[in-house]
């Protein structure tokens, strides 16, 4: 699908997002926290996982890494940086401490310094993406502006790659560029942990 097809998608998935009433999007949020127990089977206590605390419209909270760092041990959250022509970096990363977030651009909440370099991702074992929707296959649809898509291949490739979605926002299909990676599991709040069928 052409790039302006991909936005048109993006559009429709975020308005449809900010549709949702303050109420749902708490239960919603509340159950991925149950439903993320599901992930101790990829993690074992003493490992480190990347994840990112959701802002906005996005499904979830800042309580799912409380839940990560309680099942791991280390958690790491992205710090996104651009270069001096606004083009994205791949991510760098912070040790996540509760209660010592910063905010920063686009919204985003991070660690502060120290920053890891961009390979500290090579260390998770589990990564949880931020998603717009994912389909059956596993290709996913971020927010278009490229810091996953510049970040995931420094990833361990045995490393669990989990797309969190609301339930609507698994597809059976989407569209997919040669430079995706593929997304094994999509984490919903209704259904949970779903294994994906990377092609």
């Amino acid at each position: 699908m052409a790039t302006t097809g991909k936005a048109v998608l993006r559009g429709q998935l975020q308005a449809a997002r900010r549709r949702v009433a303050d109420a749902v999007r708490a239960d919603e949020a509340r159950m991925l926290c149950e439903r993320l127990q599901a992930a101790q089977n990829f993690v074992s206590s003493g490992s480190t996982v990347c994840a990112y605390v959701p802002v906005g419209a996005e499904p979830g909270s800042i309580d799912m890494v409380d839940v990560l760092l309680r099942l791991a041990g280390r958690v790491l959250l992205p710090v996104a940086r651009t270069a001096a022509d606004n083009t994205p970096l791949p991510l760098r990363w912070g040790e996540y401490r509760p209660g010592t977030l910063t905010s920063a651009r686009w919204g985003l909440l991070e660690p502060p310094e120290p920053w890891l370099p961009a390979s500290a991702i090579a260390e998770a074992s589990l990564i949880l993406v931020p998603s717009l929707a994912v389909d059956r296959s596993g290709v996913r649809l971020g927010r278009g502006r490229g810091f996953y898509d510049r970040s995931l291949p420094g990833r361990d490739p045995h490393a669990r790659l989990i797309a969190l979605v609301r339930d609507a926002e698994l597809v059976d299909e989407l569209p997919a560029e040669p430079h995706d990676i593929p997304m094994t599991d999509a984490l919903t709040p209704r259904v949970g942990l779903i294994p994906l069928n990377p092609g």
